[in-house]
């Protein structure tokens, strides 16, 4: 058995599938994480969404910010936007099905086996492991729950964006939302920065990488996450981002989680015509 975890697909299901066949995977014995955002951008969600939704026994999913728009979408409480690709699940038979298997997944997943939390952002560096789970839960009962549209409508904006545990509780659903799934850097006063997306190095004055700042709590366990194309696949201790850029042309990657150093393979992607509204988020 092999356990593995592949960064960003955004309807890149071609990739996947070639990305699966590489490694062998084997779905009665192996198992995969995948980091959120299965949707958007790429020309096949809908193949994505449902090939994770037949192997559930062996594929786990966290959301990222991706799965949550289109939620909120298939919930009526957010328009389509001139950059979304995902159409095919909106007007699918199985929209319906669909939408309450999105509802049911989990924003982190700590697998105690190989000793690795798997997050879509990553970790807010005020928070440990375990309140970083328990947070999580807290948003995840909530999508299960009738206060799901109340959820979805409240969950866009990007204050607050420093954490307190005295946040009322649509601002700390917000927050909680913000850290584990579009979170990359925060400024010297502890506050999200969302508009700063560059790789490290390049970024704007007094900006840090979340797993970089100063004091962040220790997890003593890895932080698997992907959402941030630019810094592409990143290994340091305790930390292994895995968005190398599928939908933007450059690579799709997986990493087996079960072995140290953990082996990374990738596959090429095909460039895809980007329009001027379709940023990084």
């Amino acid at each position: 058995m092999s356990v593995y975890a592949i960064g960003d697909i955004q309807g890149c299901y071609k990739q996947f599938c070639k990305l699966i066949a590489k490694i062998e995977f084997n779905p009665d014995s192996d198992h995969l994480y995948l980091v959120g955002d299965l949707v958007n951008r790429g020309p096949d969600s809908l193949s994505m969404i449902k090939f994770v939704m037949r192997h559930r026994e062996c594929v786990s999913l966290v959301l990222g910010n991706h799965e949550l728009h289109l939620l909120a979408v298939l919930d009526g409480v957010k328009n389509l936007r001139p950059s979304d690709n995902f159409q095919a699940i909106l007007t699918c038979s199985d929209s319906t099905q669909i939408k309450h298997w999105l509802c049911q997944q989990p924003l982190a997943i700590y697998d105690p086996k190989i000793n690795c939390v798997i997050t879509h952002a990553g970790i807010h560096p005020s928070w440990t492991l375990e309140q970083c789970l328990e947070l999580a839960s807290e948003v995840e009962l909530t999508l299960k729950s009738a206060s799901r549209t109340e959820l979805l409508r409240n969950m866009f904006g990007n204050k607050p964006s420093k954490w307190s545990d005295s946040l009322p509780r649509w601002k700390r659903t917000r927050f909680i939302i913000n850290a584990l799934t579009r979170m990359r850097y925060l400024k010297a006063n502890g506050k999200m920065d969302f508009e700063e997306v560059r790789q490290p190095g390049s970024q704007a004055e007094g900006r840090i990488p979340w797993f970089e700042f100063p004091g962040r709590k220790p997890i003593e366990a890895t932080c698997v996450f992907g959402h941030w194309s630019a810094l592409g696949v990143y290994q340091a201790p305790g930390i292994l981002a895995l968005d190398s850029g599928c939908c933007w042309g450059r690579k799709l990657s997986v990493a087996q989680l079960d072995c140290t150093p953990h082996e990374i393979v990738s596959v090429r992607c095909k460039k895809r015509k980007v329009r001027a509204s379709d940023e990084p988020s």
